[in-house]
């Protein structure tokens, strides 16, 4: 049952077991209300960690650990199978929404608003009460692991399931994981690669009244640029999941002065490509169609490089602990277009899903904020997932 809506703060006590099975609503605005940007994430850390480390004296089996500001929880009841629920504990900055108020949306749904509601402290909301509530319940079917790490708003290396995967990945062991990423409380399969490469054209500089004596770095890079424009990309169906492909320039820099033949223009092109394509694929399809070489080989008068480049994620729905997913949440089953880390589970050999409340057309904005009934949804859903067993 919903709570009456409330614009009162939710109290600034310090976080105990007794919180994280109570409501997952009024868990949402508490960890909200813990500022938690990235890279300053040892105070929302420390909460957790001792909340957590306080199930333990009713529940034995249940182990905590910590790497920096990364927390792990386990159930060790010997149960067939181990689901791991993964969330992000870091926001970007704040934009005036700080702290939360629980007041109606637009659309008149009674809602969270605040940093972080949507993206994505909502869904660790969900996914802790799940484990706080499920972890001595007889009525459990799977082993859960639950990780609330830092750094996922910023740069690769500090992302704390990175980490993870490299310093402690028995602690990642598991048969299938959900990403408590904002997904409208309908999961998203898998997800698509992103692939950024940098194309510089060089060119002569000059003045502009005698361009003949230069070489317009520009002109020599709006062939490339043209070869980006009539791309035609592909749409793939991976178990029942639709992925859509792209192409395009987004950025782009040239000149020097308004009566001078610029020497250098230079290009980001990014490629977001559907998870049956590996990396490796992906950047030989990409320089194939850009015609500038290779970082290790350019054309003549160009330079390459690569930026950025992270693999998909197959949706895995074919795994029994994912079917059985996709059953509890009523078949609701959308591809993911864009990059999250359930290409790092991916990666161990762990079919993972995006799985949360909240728009994510929402997130990093001021207007952030999560409908209450979304988050009651998904935490009944998860319920319901997690005492069933797996066919």
């Amino acid at each position: 049952m919903m709570n009456s809506p409330s614009t009162s703060a939710p109290t600034s006590a310090p976080l105990t077991a007794a919180d994280l099975s109570a409501d997952p609503v009024e868990l949402t605005r508490r960890l909200v209300d813990i500022p938690s940007t990235s890279h300053e994430e040892e105070a929302i850390a420390d909460a957790l960690h001792a909340a957590l480390q306080g199930l333990r004296a009713e529940h034995p089996h249940v182990t905590v650990d910590r790497h920096g500001n990364t927390v792990v929880a386990r159930t060790h009841r010997g149960l067939p199978t181990r689901v791991i629920l993964a969330g992000h504990i870091d926001t970007v900055p704040p934009a005036d929404n700080l702290p939360s108020v629980r007041r109606p949306d637009d659309a008149g749904q009674d809602s969270i608003h605040g940093l972080g509601s949507v993206d994505m402290k909502s869904g660790d909301a969900v996914y802790i009460h799940a484990f706080a509530t499920l972890a001595g319940d007889p009525r459990l079917a799977h082993d859960l692991t639950l990780v609330l790490y830092e750094g996922e708003e910023v740069a690769t290396r500090y992302n704390g399931l990175g980490h993870l995967a490299r310093h402690h990945p028995e602690w990642l062991a598991g048969d299938v994981a959900l990403l408590g990423e904002p997904s409208g409380a309908v999961i998203e399969a898998g997800c698509q690669g992103t692939l950024r490469v940098r194309v510089t054209a060089h060119g002569t500089r000059a003045h502009s009244a005698r361009s003949w004596l230069g070489d317009n770095a520009v002109h020599r890079l709006s062939p490339v640029i043209a070869r980006v424009s009539d791309y035609r990309p592909r749409d793939v169906e991976i178990d029942g999941c639709h992925y859509r492909e792209g192409l395009n320039v987004v950025h782009l820099e040239a000149g020097v002065a308004t009566n001078t033949v610029p020497d250098e223009a230079w290009m980001f092109v990014n490629f977001r490509f559907a998870p049956d394509r590996t990396g490796e694929e992906a950047l030989a399809h990409t320089l194939d169609v850009l015609g500038v070489g290779t970082p290790e080989a350019p054309a003549e008068g160009f330079s390459v490089e690569v930026d950025d480049l992270a693999p998909g994620a197959l949706p895995g729905l074919s795994q029994p602990a994912a079917a059985t997913l996709v059953e509890a949440t009523g078949g609701n089953v959308r591809a993911k277009f864009g990059w999250t880390d359930v290409s790092r589970f991916s990666a161990l050999g762990i079919p993972a899903v995006n799985f949360g409340p909240g728009d994510p057309g929402l997130c990093h904005t001021p207007q952030e904020n999560c409908p209450v009934e979304m988050i009651v949804t998904v935490s009944d859903q998860l319920t319901d997932y997690l005492t069933r067993k797996a066919r």
